[in-house]
């Protein structure tokens, strides 16, 4: 039962492998953000880190997903603390 063509005339694709594996990346590295922040009461960590675990829903795109993820880490780096 290959149903993926039929899935494909309705618009909906499978995402690549590679895009897999950074919203997985991201979302481990926003959700250990969160904890930080959480933890030291800071909230740009926090709110970073949240960032980071829920727009891979909002983006379709392999490079925006790397491309946004790159930059909300670089934000996570000088807001640290």
């Amino acid at each position: 039962m290959n149903n993926v063509p039929a899935l494909a005339t309705m618009g909906f694709t499978i995402p690549t492998p590679a895009y897999l594996f950074g919203a997985i990346l991201l979302s481990v590295i926003g959700y250990a953000a969160y904890r930080y922040g959480k933890r030291n009461e800071l909230m740009h960590p926090k709110w970073i880190g949240v960032a980071l675990m829920l727009f891979p829903y909002a983006i379709s795109r392999t490079w925006m997903l790397y491309l946004i993820g790159a930059g909300l880490c670089a934000a996570l780096y000088f807001f640290r603390s």
